[in-house]
């Protein structure tokens, strides 16, 4: 009731190779917000995430960054948006200048500008409440700058009207232009980012859509996670809480389990720092702490009617290799690392049948993660493994 809102921001790799990690995280958002970049436009990766975004239908505001640079003109940008993603675009806000010239932003709601001021090096900004026709504006604009944005906006005018419904059906994505480097522009575009998003959605069941204000409390884990504090060993399990409210200590039914369990020990991370959780509802992500119980779309949930949520896909590796360990000696470490890293889901594991451990056939949807899995395999477990690539695209 004191007006303020949470929002949880997951952030994912935006590289293709680590398309897998990027699907996982689509299943749990109510929306998404798609970093584009101003020098380089529509690029192969995000095409990828448009797709994705498109395929689990989720609601995706664009924030065009890195207009401190020298860019693409940004009638150019929006129309390679509409072009290459094929979506309609509402620009909220528009730059003025870009690169050097890079003056700040004409925000369409307020009919302000937010411009650059000359507040030591950290080029603070400051809003002011403008009428385009002012010719004041010229003060702080110049007058090149001035005739500009008049020109821009009246460009702007003549296009399509803003549709809050189309935003949420995912037929119209609201743009936003700044520079996350220097944080210009990213506090406008939070702002009006909290206004239009939605509380969060309902989710598919075995049972039906369950509603977020449903009393019974209910989630899946969508991602695990290995080793996150290197000196307890630990392993983190992170839910998405769908419905009710969840209390650390309480008893829950693990339907892929079929027992009841207890979930004691809870956090929430933000960078580097986690905290406990001792409640937390539907919308929130929580990680708990995995003794090895739980799988990627397990879902846990309360109450007499044992409910499932829809699987999470798995993906068809691409890229085979085979993985040998340099040190015999190592053999537990190298079987312990190479189990948990395949729990993640990060590595897909065959073996040959009446093979050992010592030599397996790794596959992935990305060769980077051939270099994740060396990499972690010698910091997180002390183990050298030699990848011998295979020349196979499928596996039956």
């Amino acid at each position: 009731g004191d007006g303020k809102r949470d929002f949880i921001l997951l952030d994912t790799p935006g590289h293709a190779d680590f398309s897998t990690e990027m699907e996982r995280t689509l299943q749990v958002l109510d929306c998404a917000i798609l970093v584009i970049s101003g020098t380089d436009g529509v690029q192969s990766h995000t095409r990828t995430l448009w797709r994705l975004l498109k395929r689990y239908e989720v609601p995706t505001f664009l924030f065009i960054n890195k207009m401190d640079r020298e860019t693409k003109d940004p009638f150019d940008l929006c129309e390679e948006v509409e072009r290459e993603l094929g979506i309609d675009t509402y620009a909220m806000n528009w730059p003025i200048g870009c690169g050097k010239e890079f003056q700040g932003v004409y925000d369409r709601e307020k009919k302000s500008i937010l411009f650059f001021g000359d507040e030591g090096k950290g080029r603070k900004s400051s809003s002011v409440e403008i009428e385009l026709d002012d010719p004041e504006v010229a003060n702080y604009l110049g007058e090149k700058s001035w005739e500009q944005i008049r020109d821009d906006v009246e460009l702007l005018g003549a296009g399509r009207d803003f549709d809050m419904e189309a935003v949420q059906n995912g037929t119209l994505s609201p743009v936003f232009f700044g520079s996350a480097l220097s944080t210009f522009g990213v506090e406008p575009f939070l702002e009006s980012f909290l206004k239009m998003t939605t509380s969060p959605l309902a989710r598919t069941s075995d049972e039906g859509v369950i509603d977020p204000i449903e009393e019974g409390f209910s989630a899946f884990v969508f991602k695990i996670q290995a080793n996150m504090n290197k000196a307890h060993r630990d392993r983190i399990a992170f839910l998405r809480i769908c419905s009710g409210k969840f209390t650390r200590g309480m008893e829950v039914n693990h339907i892929q389990g079929g027992k009841k369990i207890k979930l004691a020990q809870s956090t929430q991370m933000m960078a580097q720092d986690r905290e406990t959780v001792d409640e937390a509802y539907a919308g929130d992500i929580v990680g708990l702490f995995d003794p090895g119980i739980f799988s990627i779309g397990d879902t846990l949930c309360t109450g007499k009617e044992k409910i499932q949520y829809e699987g999470i896909p798995t993906f068809a590796p691409e890229h085979f290799a085979r993985v040998t360990q340099v040190d015999t000696m190592k053999r537990k470490q190298f079987v312990k690392g190479m189990e948990q890293i395949a729990q993640e889901g990060a590595i897909q594991i065959f073996k040959e049948p009446g093979g050992g451990f010592e030599e397996v056939i790794v596959g992935v949807v990305g060769v980077l993660q051939l270099e994740v899995l060396e990499h972690r395999l010698k910091t997180e477990y002390n183990v050298d493994i030699r990848i011998t690539p295979l020349p196979y695209a499928h596996i039956r």
